[in-house]
């Protein structure tokens, strides 16, 4: 992508404001639309959007640039307006001349004037405008910057009842998002987005600079999918106009405004008195005015902070060094002498004082990272905890350092720390808490499975408390689930899972084994335990996590696989949602980010929504991408090669599927890891190999128990032919597994292989009711088939129709494809078919056409048969599907 394209900015975003102005144009009694607005927030956009409008509408077009230069001469904005021989020594006059010259003689003329930056008009030309609009003239379209004072030009135009006022707002991250995928040509990381839209605050012109700031600097990549941060960082991200832009904003604030800015930028929020030490109440006050700072009261704390993410990175780029230092320690001191006494105190102290000296008083180091870890703010606890001498370090110190690590995907960086904090482990509780760190290290994030079980084991012989071999017990659990051997794991979970976390001996790991038992129990079918059970954990963390340090955050619970094999699918995605939009508002939570996404992807997979799925897959690529989640990798690029193939993109989905045979099989949801490889096959024309991949892959499912991968891999045969083969056994596994999801797969394949159209339609109607909808397309396209091979084309028609209006997100099946959809209507069918769908009786028609009421009626007889539908009220829409 080159910085050009990405220089072409659309229009977005304001629907509203535009329909506002429309209506204007439409009502004689409006003369005036005026755009208030912050700079960049797009108010000339508008204005340029809704002059473009007027001339569509018929009306001429004027443009004024009003200046602060032009201003000191009156009419000097406007003197290429007023006509050669007007004579302004009477202004009442001159001005009516002008109007008359403007309309014509005959008042044909219409005219739109834009007047960009209206605040600096002079006041000769406000009321020339004025009287313009007064007397119909022109229709004024006119732009104020927000926070300027009211001048006499303002004052004179703004008021009365026909000017309307608008105040633009930045755009939403919804708008950004739409924004950016059409000016870059791709989605946009959930996380990039976010990032994008908090630092410019969605004003357009910031987000233009970020955004080519970013693409030139490397800063902002695309990986064939995605747009994203590389680093999740704006850092180095500036351009020079942008730099130029917040420069003056902050330059117009004048020197004795410097020091409090600078402070502002290094260390805010700061307390207003901490503020008033750097300048005086009414020097804040004033920059409160020019909307460069805000001053926040929250109960008895009022605090100051930058009104823009932007101004502090412009200020901190031209802070000297020694400056810096100076002002950092100062805020430490004056933090120090207040008593520390808030929570975040430490934290704040330790975090200057190391940003200045590169040192800090080791015990606030440790202070300052456990308020870190506990916000799950990974790489700021690793930022402290580093410079920490290594005589000092304890076991606790190397254990947060390295839990910190594996959380951020760092596993070889925790194993070397671990092994530290195992060589110097005394006692049995600190042995124990090491080793349930390096088997998740090991296992997790480095698919080193049996080492893991190793110090599992090694752990078993130098534990003897009943619950630290409980503990040990659990993770093991969580290992064996995670790597293929569900049962295994779950007897594990069942029997060693405390049932109330506060009594556990490492509440850490009994969440971990408390999510896990989640899945364990969705994958072998146990759906409606798996759902309660997720919620009762989920409430569990939440509780626990005000009080402790805790490793896992609390979204991982909550249950999206489990409610999407139950069959719940919108319920399923509205969770995971839930929980992907709490783990962006949280610092550094790479690895259940990544997790959250791939389910999110899943579950739109299971919904038929290839489009959406894949993008959600991205979302899970791109950090185990950074992280070389190498446990996760095969598993998403399997799901992302499914959903490319499906929607034609071969390219992708054979790109996927090599890069996926880098890794290893994991083992969780064993046998999905084979479901990219079928369907490229299948959108080679290769369903027979494809339907071999599928029942194989099943047959693994099948032998580590994963009961609900073995349904999903089976239905996926049978859509791709082998639905005879199959149905036998997905009628079995409903006698097993709970839920809605799996006894209509079995229906699906059974009326498949039935061929049986009346229950092919019962079906969709049933999987579209929770959600499946691209399975209940497939199920009325093999209906239409059917009845089509029937010769009932009328009802033949009708189903194709409800295969065609399933949001399939233009999903490729063979089953979709071999449902061609009904003859096309001649010319004449479709002549009478509209009218008749306009309400026109049949006599009517005929009169119209000259044609017999009974060549009408014959012809809208074959129409309702092509079309599916049988009365006239169902014509129009059935119409619209067909063009």
């Amino acid at each position: 992508m080159t910085i050009s394209r990405v220089q072409q900015w659309p229009f977005v975003g304001r629907d509203c404001e535009l329909g506002t102005f429309s209506g204007i144009l439409a009502d004689p009694r409006r003369h005036g639309f005026v755009i208030y607005g912050p700079a960049g927030v797009g108010k000339s956009r508008l204005a340029e959007a809704c002059l473009k409008q007027a001339v569509d509408a018929g009306y001429k077009e004027a443009y004024v640039k009003a200046s602060a230069a032009a201003s000191t001469v009156p009419l000097g904005a406007v003197a290429h307006l007023i006509p050669d021989g007007v004579d302004l020594s009477n202004p009442v006059r001159g001005f009516a001349d002008v109007a008359a010259a403007l309309t014509g003689a005959r008042r044909e003329r219409r005219w739109a004037l834009w007047v960009d930056d209206l605040h600096l008009l002079d006041a000769a030309s406000a009321v020339l405008m004025r009287q313009l609009m007064d007397t119909g003239a022109i229709r004024l379209v006119a732009t104020v910057r927000s926070g300027e004072p009211a001048s006499e030009a303002v004052n004179a135009l703004c008021h009365g009842d026909a000017v309307h006022r608008v105040d633009l707002k930045a755009l939403s991250p919804e708008e950004c998002e739409r924004l950016l995928q059409e000016v870059l040509g791709a989605p946009v990381g959930r996380r990039t987005l976010l990032h994008l839209h908090d630092t410019s605050r969605g004003n357009v012109l910031y987000l233009h600079e970020l955004v080519l700031g970013a693409v030139a600097s490397g800063g902002l990549v695309f990986d064939g999918e995605v747009w994203a941060l590389s680093g999740d960082s704006l850092a180095g991200t500036t351009t020079p106009r942008l730099t130029e832009l917040v420069g003056a904003r902050l330059a117009a604030a004048g020197q004795e405004c410097h020091a409090v800015l600078e402070l502002l930028a290094l260390c805010e929020p700061v307390p207003l008195a901490d503020a008033e030490a750097m300048a005086a109440l009414d020097v804040l006050v004033e920059l409160e005015q020019a909307s460069l700072i805000r001053i926040t009261a929250e109960r008895r704390r009022t605090t100051v902070s930058l009104a823009h993410p932007l101004y502090g990175e412009n200020l901190r780029e031209q802070i000297p060094l020694s400056r810096r230092r100076e002002l950092l320690v100062q805020q430490a001191e004056r933090t120090e002498a207040r008593g520390a006494k808030r929570r975040e105190d430490p934290l704040h102290i330790a975090t200057w004082r190391l940003a200045a000296l590169g040192t800090a008083d080791p015990d606030l180091l440790v202070r300052a990272a456990s308020l870190s870890f506990h916000a799950h703010d990974y790489a700021q606890a690793i930022a402290l905890l580093k410079p920490l001498p290594s005589q000092l370090h304890t076991t606790a110190t190397r254990l947060m350092l390295g839990y910190s690590m594996i959380e951020l995907g760092q596993w070889e960086s925790a194993e070397l720390v671990l092994a530290d904090a195992d060589k110097e482990a005394s006692g049995e509780k600190d042995r124990l808490e090491v080793a349930l760190a390096r088997i998740i290290s090991l296992f997790w994030l480095g698919s080193r499975t049996q080492e893991s079980l190793a110090v599992t084991q090694n752990a078993l012989q130098q534990v003897s408390s009943p619950e630290g071999r409980r503990t040990l017990h659990t993770i093991e659990g969580y290992v064996r689930v995670i790597s293929g051997a569900p049962n295994r794991g779950l007897a594990l979970l069942e029997e060693h899972l405390e049932a109330d976390p506060s009594t556990s001996y490492d509440l850490n790991t009994w969440l971990r084994g408390a999510l896990t038992k989640t899945l364990a129990l969705a994958a072998t079918g146990r759906t409606a335990e798996a759902t309660a059970w997720a919620s009762r954990a989920y409430t569990a963390h939440m509780r626990a996590e005000e009080e402790q340090q805790l490793v896992p955050h609390p979204a991982t619970q909550l249950s999206t696989p489990a409610l999407a094999e139950a069959g719940r699918i919108t319920e399923a995605l509205a969770e995971g949602e839930r929980a992907f939009n709490d783990l962006l508002t949280s610092a550094d939570t790479i690895v259940p980010r990544l997790w959250v996404a791939f389910c999110l992807g899943r579950t739109e997979w299971l919904a038929g929504h290839p489009g959406t799925a894949r993008a959600w897959l991205t979302e899970a690529l791109t950090p185990a991408r950074e992280i070389n989640h190498v446990n996760a990798l095969r598993l998403v690029l399997s799901y992302s090669a499914a959903a490319a193939a499906q929607l034609g993109d071969l390219d992708a989905a054979k790109a996927a599927i090599a890069e996926s045979e880098r890794y290893p099989v994991a083992g969780y949801l064993r046998g999905e890891e084979r479901l990219g490889e079928a369907w490229m096959l299948a959108a080679q024309g290769r369903q027979a190999d494809a339907c071999n991949v599928l029942r194989e892959a099943a047959q693994e499912a099948r032998a580590a128990n994963y009961l609900t991968s073995e349904a999903l891999l089976l239905t996926e045969a049978a859509r791709l032919g082998s639905s005879e083969a199959v149905a036998e056994r997905l009628f079995e596994l409903t006698r097993i597994c709970d839920g809605l999801l799996t006894p209509l797969r079995a229906r699906f394949a059974q009326a498949l292989a039935a061929d049986v159209p009346g229950e092919l339609l019962a079906v969709s109607d049933e999987l579209k009711g929770v959600g499946v909808e691209l399975l209940a397309a497939e199920a009325a396209a093999a209906a239409a088939s059917a009845l089509r091979r029937a010769g009932d084309g009328r009802r033949a028609t009708a189903a194709s129709n409800l295969a065609a209006a399933a949001r399939v997100e233009g999903a490729w099946t063979p089953l979709l494809t071999s449902a061609e959809a009904a003859a096309e209507l001649t010319s004449r069918e479709r002549e009478i078919a509209l009218l008749a769908a306009a309400n026109t009786t049949s006599k009517d028609i005929a009169q119209r056409l000259s044609l017999s009421v009974r060549t009408v009626d014959n012809h809208l007889h074959h129409a309702y048969a092509k079309l599916g539908v049988t009365t006239r009220r169902e014509l129009l829409s059935a119409l619209q599907r067909t063009q």
